[in-house]
């Protein structure tokens, strides 16, 4: 490793080594309660508290090597002491630990923070100030949004007809540091917030001085997706089937089907978004850019079927006008997923993210499950127990992967399944969350993961909310745990010494990759509110100008860094946050 990565690894260290690493934000008296230093060699560690008195002592034990982060490790582990308190601090020689608290309902504040972050994302409304305070406070963005369709040449020269109606969009959430809005990726978030809800309503903090809670936030995103279908009776030319080629530049096929005239009524459009990339930063009413909208694609119309099927169950009862708005816009976009089964994204547009995914029989899952447990329609029943994702091992969730989405609603809510059945996915569950409990003692720090690639915090944190599930499922405790272990590693824990969580802990995450929060750009803009989440570590998807001089420098835990020039390793992203939304709320709970 370069003096220059390794000064950056060891930023928030004491001035005479690494720091050591543990949850910056603490633990609850009950919980495991674990830290790590680097050595090679054992040492006394004692716990002592705001005055500097020893509470507790005991030897490190000696895990070695470890590949993940590159360090020779020693654990720390305390969990016999659980007397609350402020400003504890761990000491192993002649390393300080970050001071911390032992208290219950330690993640109440990060559960509301977290799901803050979706209000300061808006669009079309003004953030106020009585809600986030005068720092944060702004005009709103794209405050009347009417697009066209795109047409003309894409980047590949490839000609687009458009479509002969324009749509008012206004609202949803911005998706991450750039201003486009993306109904696939929107799913998932809203989905992971909607369920969250679902799980326990009164597990849910309510917003701070008033500020909109979780049913308030998700429908502003449902309104959104929900203005995002194409019009009935729309014939439009689009690809369709399968791809022609793979790009040898992209991780996903680039040149598109022959275009076919079908009829997109009921369709989504992928996202809305930016003619260009605006510049960074931008604040969201300073972009003067086209706004547009893009091609419908199956995979953003089963997004939409998936997340109205879940907002109509969710909203009967309390407001039966727009669940059976929600359940009307789900059925049409399940019928038109079925009847163009194969149009696909194209990363053929600049100026926002692609976010393709040719394989849709995930997708297809998903909004079939939800719509059987809303509607127990047989159509829905056939297409759920049809898919070969009814019976095969349930894996990480992801914008890409949501066929877990649909086990976990099959295996949690009432629905017309036999018992057996559901007693089978929710083995397929725990199964799942037992192979991310064995994928810890890869790595030292503990951490519920093996790859750490674009976005690896919210990869990590859907992990956990599989393992909350399964905990739910069972009561075994070996799964809290392991929710703990990756919470931990988020909040500190980690060969970086940061909280990857702005504002939560003596060192969080203060440069995002972001248009609007970007201080070091232009000091007048502010820097993130707190319970913002990194990207975290990517050591396999090197593309910005940071992360590519450390590719081939860094222990996979150790590729990243607080630059907001640094979009593969420190953006922020409404699919990361949900899931730190969902799981401090499930341990506040």
């Amino acid at each position: 490793m370069s003096t220059a990565l390794l000064a950056l690894t060891l930023a928030a260290a004491a001035p005479d080594g690494p720091s050591i690493d543990l949850n910056q934000l603490g633990f609850q008296p009950d919980d495991p309660k674990t830290a790590l230093v680097e050595g090679d060699t054992p040492v006394v560690w004692q716990l002592v508290d705001a005055k500097g008195r020893i509470l507790a002592t005991g030897p490190t034990s000696a895990l070695g090597a470890d590949a993940a982060s590159g360090m020779h490790l020693q654990r720390i582990a305390f969990g016999g002491f659980r007397t609350p308190g402020k400003g504890y601090r761990l000491v192993a020689g002649t390393r300080t630990s970050a001071p911390f608290d032992i208290r219950p309902n330690l993640y109440v504040p990060l559960a509301r923070d977290a799901l803050a972050f979706f209000y300061h994302q808006r669009a079309g409304v003004p953030i106020e100030a009585r809600f986030v305070g005068a720092r944060w406070a702004r005009p709103a963005g794209h405050a009347h949004e009417v697009a066209k369709c795109f047409t003309g040449l894409d980047e590949r020269q490839i000609p687009w007809s458009g479509c002969p109606y324009s749509l008012d969009v206004t609202g949803g959430w911005y998706d991450a540091g750039d201003h486009g809005k993306y109904v696939v990726n929107g799913g998932i978030a809203l989905w992971t917030l909607l369920n969250a809800y679902e799980r326990r309503p009164a597990a849910i903090p309510r917003g701070a001085n008033g500020a909109p809670g979780l049913l308030d936030e998700a429908r502003t995103e449902m309104e959104f997706l929900l203005r995002m279908q194409v019009p009935e009776g729309t014939t439009l030319s689009l690809p369709s089937g399968p791809f022609k080629s793979l790009a040898q530049s992209a991780g996903w096929r680039s040149d598109p089907a022959d275009f076919a005239s079908v009829d997109a009524s009921g369709m989504a459009h992928q996202k809305v978004a930016d003619r260009a990339w605006t510049a960074l930063p931008t604040p969201p009413q300073g972009d003067t850019q086209e706004r547009l909208l893009y091609p419908p694609t199956t995979a953003a119309t089963l997004n939409l079927a998936a997340t109205a099927a879940q907002c109509a169950r969710i909203w009967k009862g309390i407001d039966d006008a727009f669940a059976a708005r929600c359940l009307a816009a789900a059925e049409r976009a399940f019928a038109a997923a079925r009847r163009n089964p194969q149009i696909y994204a194209t990363n053929s547009f600049t100026g926002s993210g692609g976010y393709g995914d040719e394989t849709l029989s995930d997708e297809f899952y998903w909004a079939a499950a939800e719509l059987y447990v809303t509607t127990g329609k047989s159509e829905y029943h056939q297409a759920v127990t049809a898919s070969p994702h009814f019976r095969v091992p349930a894996g990480e969730p992801g914008w890409p992967q949501t066929a877990t989405l649909g086990t976990i609603t099959l295996a949690t809510r009432p629905s017309g399944l036999p018992e057996a059945e559901v007693k089978r996915l929710r083995a397929l569950l725990t199964a799942a969350a037992d192979r991310f409990l064995a994928d810890e003692g890869s790595n030292g720090y503990r951490v519920p993961l093996t790859q750490y690639t674009w976005g690896s915090n919210g990869a990590l944190l859907n992990r956990a909310m599989v393992l909350g599930v399964a905990g739910d499922l069972t009561r075994d405790p070996k799964y809290r745990a392991g929710v703990l272990d990756a919470i931990d590693y988020v909040l500190g824990r980690n060969p970086n010494h940061v909280s990857y969580v702005s504002g939560y802990g003596a060192v969080s995450m203060r440069n995002p990759h972001h248009r609007f929060w970007a201080p070091s750009l232009d000091p007048k803009l502010p820097g993130p509110p707190p319970g913002v989440l990194s990207g975290g570590a990517n050591s396999t998807s090197m593309a910005d100008p940071v992360s590519l001089k450390m590719a081939g420098k860094c222990a996979p835990q150790r590729c990243w860094a607080d630059d907001v020039h640094a979009y593969a390793l420190n953006e922020v992203a409404i699919n990361w946050n949900a899931p730190l939304v969902w799981v401090s709320a499930w341990l506040a709970d």
